[in-house]
Formats: C-alpha cells, structure tokens, sequence
C-alpha cells in the first residue's frame, strides 16, 4: 500500500499530462484527499467514492481523488495498477467536468444507471439471503 504523500504525487503527475485546454474554467484545480467516502446511495458501506468533480460557490470548479477510498478498493494492487486505476478515475472526472462546460450530461445520465445496477442488484441479493422473506408485501 502506498503512503497518502506517494498518492497525491501520483495525482499530480497523472494531472499533468492532461492537456492545458482542460483546465479551462477549473478554478480549483485537482487535489487529492485522505478520506475514504461512501457514496450516498450506498445501501451499505460498498460503494465508495473515488474522485468527484464539483462545483461549489465560492470555491469553483475542481477535481478531487480520495486516497481512503482508493486504498479500500484498490490498496493491494501494485503502484503501477493502483496509477492506471487513479488515471481511469481522473479522466473520468475531468469528462464531467467538459460535459458541465458543454450542457452536457451524459457522462451524469451513465452514473446513475449504473446506481441503479447496484441498488438493484443489492436488493436482489438481500431477497435471496436466508431468513428474508417478502410474505406479506
């Protein structure tokens, strides 16, 4: 597992070979955190929170990658797997924030379908355990 210093280095070093275009109007620009956070549709505390862009008054436009998070999802990977991950999140994260500069949100329209797949497929699972019983419903 790799300390949070070597992460937010990795950050950086991932930032840095996007092109310059996509920082336009980024007013806060990337940064890594320590926590881990859990999604708030999780139904449980399985579905954690990598990176986000946000928009916040005040504060602009920004990216952020969560060293907790990462480290819960992906801490036995090696430094090279765990920085392809960090790259997949990162691009991610700056596809939303074009999209946001653009109107778009087809990127926002993905996620949530793929919220729903796991809130369906969480619910399954629990109407399959022992002992569960939809009797009465």
């Amino acid at each position: 597992m790799i300390t949070f210093e070597r992460f937010e280095e990795l950050t950086y070093e991932l930032t840095a070979q996007l092109p310059e275009e996509f920082f336009h109007r980024l007013d806060g620009g990337v940064m890594a955190r320590e926590g881990v956070v859990i999604h708030p549709a999780a139904l449980e505390e399985d579905l954690v929170v990598l990176g986000e862009y946000r928009r916040r008054p005040y504060l602009g436009r920004f990216v952020v990658l969560y060293y907790g998070s990462f480290m819960r999802v992906y801490g036995s990977l090696s430094e090279e797997r765990l920085k392809a991950e960090m790259w997949r999140v990162l691009r991610h994260e700056f596809l939303h924030h074009l999209e946001s500069l653009a109107g778009e949100h087809s990127l926002e329209i993905e996620d949530a379908v793929r919220i729903a797949a796991y809130r369906s497929a969480h619910e399954k699972k629990t109407e399959n355990e022992p002992g569960s019983s939809q009797e009465g419903v």
